[in-house]
């Protein structure tokens, strides 16, 4: 079965690479059909339900696995109906749209949201498309690093965003499967929405009283449990980042790179434009530039005016 994502570019950032003080790699997803990485893990669980004879699909998301989910099942001939938490933009709500979803508003978090979304799949009798707690949305993310591997790059470390760990799992796996088990992670989240850093530092899941933060694609209260144990399997380190680093990388990336990406992607870039601690020693990084489709112009500048960004 042929795959729905593309085999993106591996990009040397010159600029990044100069003023970081090490060699700066972008695996750049952000290029992906849906503007995410997100089709890699979704295209290939939507494919597998697909194959077992779902006739519908039914996915909680706050934009990007939604969109994922939309496409896949646009281009599979199934029926999509999306379920997404009031604070995801309509301008994000009109993207699934456009891509033949169904959209329901309900639940002022991803997990009330979840909640909603399972009900009605048992009502439609869809198959539920989980964002980012599934195995085969974990392998689906994992060809990423084997993409990097055929490109002929060894990160000395890999640098990602965390939201649900759908992402981080599929990263984990793919460096397990290369046997790269001494490259470590930095697994960057907002400083509003860090379930995945709580969960570390409490050696067990912990779910976030509440959300605050632009990056709403992050917006996971509890992380996926293989995220936490993967951790304790490989060298992963978190790291947190603000608002305003975020979306000051965000339009920095865009200068740099004419590439327009969101808040949740920020996060991670924010950790190189920033030079974090965990990073010093490494001469040569592996950004993942995840992406994310719920940006324009008009959206970033309103970040960095609420945020006070530059």
């Amino acid at each position: 079965m042929h795959p729905l994502h593309l085999n993106t570019p591996l990009l040397h950032s010159a600029t990044l690479s100069r003023d970081f003080g090490a060699e700066v790699w972008l695996k750049m997803d952000a290029l992906q059909p849906v503007g995410s990485f997100k089709i890699r893990g979704m295209g290939a669980l939507c494919q597998a339900a697909h194959a077992e004879g779902a006739l519908r699909f039914v996915c909680a998301s706050g934009g990007n696995a939604g969109y994922a989910v939309a496409y896949a099942g646009r281009r599979l001939g199934v029926p999509v109906t999306i379920a997404t938490p009031t604070r995801t933009s309509e301008y994000m709500r009109d993207l699934l749209r456009q891509e033949g979803a169904e959209v329901e508003v309900h639940g002022d978090t991803w997990d009330e949201t979840h909640q909603y979304a399972l009900s009605l799949a048992e009502a439609q009798r869809a198959a539920y498309i989980h964002p980012f707690d599934d195995p085969r949305i974990w392998e689906g993310h994992a060809t990423l690093m084997h993409e990097v591997a055929e490109a002929g790059l060894r990160p000395d470390a890999v640098v990602t965003s965390v939201g649900g760990g759908g992402l981080l799992c599929g990263i984990i796996r793919g460096l397990q499967q290369l046997e790269w088990n001494d490259v470590p992670v930095v697994a960057v989240e907002t400083e509003g929405a860090a379930s995945f850093a709580e969960a570390v530092r409490a050696g067990r899941l912990v779910t976030l009283e509440r959300i605050q933060t632009i990056a709403t694609t992050l917006a996971a209260r509890t992380v996926a449990e293989a995220a936490l144990q993967m951790a304790k399997e490989h060298p992963v380190v978190p790291w947190l980042v603000s608002d305003r680093q975020t979306v000051t990388a965000c339009a920095r990336f865009l200068d740099d790179h004419r590439v327009l990406v969101e808040p949740a992607c920020g996060a991670s870039l924010a950790a190189v434009y920033d030079r974090a601690e965990p990073l010093a020693d490494k001469q040569r990084v592996l950004v993942v530039v995840c992406g994310g489709a719920g940006v324009n112009r008009e959206l970033l500048d309103r970040w960095m005016a609420e945020t006070g960004a530059r």
